[in-house]
This record gives structure tokens, sequence and C-alpha cells, in this order.
């Protein structure tokens, strides 16, 4: 087992919050992890597959089986399948308020987060698992392989990238015939998998969504709840501008990238690192590989926005903690990276506290106008941790 760095984070609220919410794409650990805290519980625990028939039997009559083990933390996997439960373990936890009662895992998406919020407002926190961070996987892979395969435990382990292939393939069609439609959300095969592949040809890029409509021959609204359903599902991500009034005309337009770099390779058919070094989405993966291991690192609890103006200065990230330190951040697939006017003049209207350059590899050197360059690993290990 790869150790996740939630958690430690998990067990902490744990000890407060009656129930967790460990939410995220099929396919990443969920099951792996609620197995493991079983193991780290100081309470005893009984586990529920409910896609196991018998395991769903006997939630039949929820109250009875619920209030026979208020002295254990009952995991519930896949509780997407059965939405009315939320209703009965709020009852539960209202009766017996203590922590540690529940652990419910589920299959990202909008419906499982909306159902939850509105069920057990205040009696639960949420933990987002994703696939395996850069972090996470330091002593079985390097940066190359983790960003050319992406951290989909599954991907990762497959000893061609044939197989890596096919694998996506069928994580996809699971992800639309048995997870968007169990939810009620009827998106054929076909429209999903022109979608992804458009959105993996604009990854890094600003989102037109009316371009991006008329490609697929629908509306912009059709359009914005597609884009919803893949955002709730944590494959895609939508990266706002920085808002804040500085005198500047902003570009006030989201950028959209896919959140694992091995899904944008398997889209556009990218296969093995080489052929990556030679592809022109080359600066823009790079680029959304880095923003997510650092969203990874601050667990997505800091504020994350680009900075464009329409005179040309820009940011590929604007960082804030939340102590309300501001990191203003340029991406580079380079080891001697060339800086642009117009970054400099992002600091200049921004005046962050911290400006890095991101690299692949290499050691850390500083460069005029306080910036410092800084490989990705050094970043997410020393400068986020400070």
């Amino acid at each position: 087992m790869i150790y996740r760095l939630a958690t430690e984070l998990v067990l902490k609220n744990l000890t407060v919050f009656p129930a967790a919410n460990i939410i995220g794409p099929r396919q990443v650990g969920k099951t792996t992890l609620a197995r493991y805290l079983q193991t780290r519980l100081s309470k005893p625990s009984v586990y529920l597959d409910l896609q196991d028939q018998q395991d769903l039997d006997k939630l039949a009559s929820p109250g009875l089986f619920l209030r026979e083990h208020t002295d254990k933390c009952i995991v519930i996997d896949e509780i997407q399948r059965l939405p009315a439960l939320y209703a009965h373990l709020r009852a539960q936890i209202d009766a017996n308020r203590v922590p540690a009662r529940f652990i419910l895992l589920g299959s990202a998406s909008p419906a499982i987060i909306k159902g939850v919020s509105e069920s057990l407002a205040g009696r639960v926190f949420f933990t987002e698992l994703m696939p395996f961070s850069l972090l996470e996987v330091e002593g079985v892979s390097n940066w190359r392989q983790h960003w050319v395969r992406g951290g989909f435990p599954d991907a990762m382990a497959m000893p061609e990238d044939d197989l890596t292939t096919e694998w996506f393939e069928s994580f996809l069609r699971s992800f639309v015939e048995r997870d968007l439609r169990e939810l009620g959300y009827n998106l054929t095969s076909l429209l999903f998998s022109r979608l992804l592949r458009m959105i993996a040809h604009l990854h890094g890029k600003l989102l037109n969504m009316s371009d991006l409509a008329n490609s697929l021959d629908t509306s912009s609204t059709t359009l914005s709840r597609y884009l919803d359903l893949l955002e709730g599902g944590f494959l895609v991500h939508r990266l706002m501008p920085w808002f804040s009034n500085t005198g500047k005309r902003l570009v006030k337009t989201p950028k959209i990238y896919l959140r694992d770099s091995g899904l944008l390779h398997h889209l556009l058919r990218v296969r093995g690192y080489d052929a990556l070094l030679g592809h022109p989405g080359l600066g823009a993966s790079w680029e959304g590989y880095v923003i997510e291991q650092i969203m990874r690192v601050t667990n997505r609890k800091w504020e994350y926005y680009f900075y464009r103006t329409q005179h040309g200065a820009e940011a590929d990230l604007v960082l804030v903690s939340p102590a309300g330190e501001m990191y203003c951040i340029e991406i580079k697939f380079s080891a001697a990276p060339v800086l642009s006017k117009g970054f400099y003049q992002s600091i200049e209207d921004l005046q962050p506290t911290y400006r890095f350059v991101i690299i692949p590899e290499g050691d850390s050197y500083p460069k005029e106008g306080g910036v410092r360059v800084i490989n990705l690993h050094d970043f997410l290990n020393t400068e986020l941790r400070k």
C-alpha cells in the first residue's frame, strides 16, 4: 500500500466529527484507504459495500441496523447507490453525536456532494481522494513516469503503454455508463468522448463556452451542465482568473485543465515520455501537472487563480494561502527558463509575498526581481510546508 497524504487529516478530523466523507473518482483507492483507517480507529468498525447485495440487504431497515452498531464506526462504500440513507444517518448522528460514527465512500458526482451537504450539514467533513500525487509515489516512481502515466493506481502499474490505453478507455466507459447513469444523467458515450477530447486540446487555454458548444452542436447551457458533471467528478478543473480590482483590464474567462495528466495524455494519444517531448501540448501539459500537484499538497484549502491582463501581464498561477500570503508563479518546462516581460509586469501589479518559477529538475537559484527558480519536488516539499 502506498501511504496516502490524506490519512492523518482524516484521522484527526474523525476525533471531532461524527462522519467522514471520502470522495473522488472511481479506482483511486478509497476502499483501500478506508480499510487502513479501520485499523487505526480506537473503536471497532463494520464495513458495508453497497455493490454487494448481501450488504445492501442489511440496510433494508436502515434504522434497525444502524442502532445495533452505535458503538462502532460504520464504513459505507458506494453510498451513492442508496441516497435515501443520508436521512437515516442524520437521525442516528443527532441521537448520539459522538466522533467517528461513519466513514462514507462514494464515486464523485455533484449529486453525492449535494445529498450529503443537505442531509449531514455540520456533521460531516469532506476529504477529496484523487489519484496518487507526486509526493505519494516517491520511491516507486519518478516525476517523468508519474507525469506521463498520471496517478491512477492501475494505470501506473500497467507494464505497457498499450495496456494503459485500454485501462483508460474502460475507466471512461465506466464513468459514463455506470456512475453518471446511476445518478440519472444520460450522457452518451460518443458525446462524452468528443467533449473530453476537445477539452484535452483546450487544456491550459481560456475556455470559450460558445465556441466549444458550437463544436459539439449543443447549447452553452447544456455544455455548462456537462462541465459541471466533469468537474464534480474530479476529471476537470476550471482555474478562475484573478478578480481583485487592480485598476487593470483583466481577463475574466477561466482556463480549463484535465486533472490527471495520464488521462490527458491518453486523450491526446501521447504514448510515452519521448512522444510527449515532441508534442505541441508539452508546455500546457506540464503547467496543468504542476498546478494539480500544488493543489494536492495544499489540500485545496488555498485559493488558486491565474493572472492575465489585456495588456499582456500574465502569471500561470496565483496562490493565496489561508494566512493571506500570495505566491506568483510561472511554470516552465526548461532548466534555464527565460521570463517574459508579462510575468514581471504581473509581479509589479500584484506585489506578491513570493515569486517563483517552477521547473522539472535542477538546483534552485535566484533571478532578478526577487524571483526564485526551483524544481517542482523542492517547491512541494519545502516552500508549501513552511
